[in-house]
């Protein structure tokens, strides 16, 4: 960890042996705290599902910057020269390499020792770009249809997520040591509170009058995976890509077949194509937010909260008992 001293202002006359006394004692304080004005670890996190768990986890010992803002989009992130240039002064990065771009390549560029990948941290699957379980005989709910990719989505499993927030742990404790402990006590609690999360998924989805259910985004292909569901997606991994009229058709078929009641979409993108979708074929439609971004928009207050009100809503559209 790279250490920093905090810049004291000059004593007033007078006091200027009282100053320099607390500018040697400030020194010594440093040198043993770490890096940062407030002594904390310097943490950048590239969007909001990295941002929370270096907060989670760093608690109190870490000091986090996110370089996506709230109700950006962050597929569709550019970074500024400013924003590139703080990024190397940086102790340790969080991000997921995939996602985007222009964070990938100043990651690189920065000179960080201690980043954390959250795209290595656990494993990625390939997802069809339309996700469509139903056409597939393998049972792993996944597509030939379209260009398949890995699907950097791996924050709405909780389970994905909490194998995430153990690789994160790792690299804040190699670069603050002396926190490692307390650390390990903040990963512990998160991983116990994602286990919950998982059995409530697991239970209030268990008894259910349909697997599947329709998004703009495919976004949600771990969790479909993981409580046994199948995504349809209006698009593909990329919130903003047109439907082709094929799929549109494709899609005005299974959602009979299947006993489809709802459209979902999400809070950053435009909603547009899944209501037109929705008003077509007498549907309901209703937000199901892939937590990229937290905003006033938002069926909650953090990451908890949201996926809390995913699983509501999945119940209601999925017929859940």
């Amino acid at each position: 960890m790279n250490k920093r001293h905090r810049l004291i202002p000059a004593a007033v006359a007078g006091t200027a042996a009282l100053g320099l006394l607390t500018l040697s004692a400030c020194s010594a304080s440093d040198a043993a705290d770490g890096a940062g004005g407030s002594g904390n670890l310097k943490v950048t996190a590239s969007f909001y599902p990295m941002e929370f768990l270096a907060k989670e986890i760093g608690g109190k010992n870490v000091d986090v910057t996110a370089l996506t803002k709230p109700g950006v989009e962050p597929h569709d992130l550019e970074l500024t020269p400013r924003q590139t240039a703080a990024l190397g002064k940086a102790d340790v990065i969080v991000y997921l390499k995939g996602l985007q771009p222009a964070v990938d390549e100043a990651v690189k560029q920065s000179g960080v020792k201690n980043t954390a990948d959250a795209a290595s941290l656990t494993k990625l699957e390939e997802h069809g770009t339309e996700v469509d379980g139903h056409a597939h005989t393998t049972g792993d709910n996944r597509s030939g249809e379209g260009e398949a990719g890995a699907d950097p989505h791996i924050w709405l499993d909780p389970v994905k997520y909490a194998e995430v927030a153990k690789g994160v742990n790792t690299v804040l404790a190699k670069a603050d040591p002396d926190h490692a402990a307390a650390y390990q006590k903040n990963t512990d609690e998160l991983v116990k509170k994602l286990d919950g999360l998982n059995t409530e998924f697991t239970n209030g989805l268990k008894n259910r009058a349909s697997d599947t259910f329709i998004t703009t985004h495919a976004a949600f292909g771990y969790l479909a995976e993981r409580y046994g569901l199948v995504e349809e997606a209006i698009g593909g991994i990329d919130p903003e890509a047109e439907p082709s009229g094929a799929r549109i058709k494709a899609l005005q078929q299974l959602s009979a077949k299947h006993h489809v009641t709802t459209v979902f979409f999400e809070t950053l993108a435009s909603n547009a194509t899944a209501k037109t979708l929705a008003g077509d074929l007498k549907l309901k439609t209703d937000v199901l937010d892939p937590l990229e971004g937290i905003t006033d928009k938002s069926q909650g207050t953090d990451y908890f909260a949201v996926q809390r009100s995913n699983l509501k809503a999945l119940q209601t559209a999925l017929g859940s008992k």
